[in-house]
């Protein structure tokens, strides 16, 4: 990692930590995040895509330390196919009682999971030192930011930081499947 990389990723998880929402490079596609514990963040990813708060969010992290409190409502046989499968571009729905909050899981009775396999994008989670917010960076029923110049068309100056970068190799978003029926909730 170059220094010049070192202080944009810094500089994001100071934005973060301050309350801030950034727009980042992922495994597919461009994403808005922020911590998941302020809901006055999340609220305003919710009001810049215009998204329901009924729909609840992704939380992507760098380690599976980071969201293995989240994984004790699963059995130990699901938790270790789960956990085997990251670092990757897999998101898993896991189900949730009242570890996090509804203006992350929404109408859910579950949380999606990541532990991204994406250099960059996991640098940043283990620099916050927790998961973060991850929604595609679009307007709700759009498609997702595929360049930094699609991310600024659509928010203009509304974020506050965009954290240079390359997406990884996917073709779009990450598939999600559900964890306790192993049902893909996306492909």
């Amino acid at each position: 990692m170059t220094a010049l990389n070192l202080l944009h990723l810094e500089r994001a998880v100071r934005v973060l930590r301050a309350g801030g929402v950034i727009a980042y490079p992922a495994e597919g596609v461009w994403g808005l995040g922020c911590d998941p514990f302020n809901p006055s963040a999340v609220e305003r990813i919710m009001r810049l895509k215009g998204r329901s708060a009924r729909k609840g969010f992704i939380l992507v992290a760098g380690a599976v330390e980071q969201v293995r409190p989240l994984l004790v409502h699963i059995a130990p046989r699901l938790r270790a196919e789960v956990e085997r499968s990251w670092p990757g571009a897999l998101t898993w729905i896991v189900p949730v009682r009242a570890e996090l909050p509804r203006w992350i899981t929404g109408r859910h009775q579950g949380v999606a999971l990541r532990v991204s396999d994406h250099f960059q994008l996991a640098t940043l989670c283990r620099m916050f030192g927790g998961p973060i917010v991850s929604t595609s960076a679009n307007l709700q029923g759009r498609p997702a930011a595929r360049s930094a110049l699609a991310v600024r068309r659509y928010f203009r100056a509304d974020i506050d930081y965009l954290l240079p970068g390359e997406l990884g190799g996917r073709r779009g978003a990450t598939p999600i499947r559900d964890a306790l029926t192993g049902r893909t909730v996306r492909p």
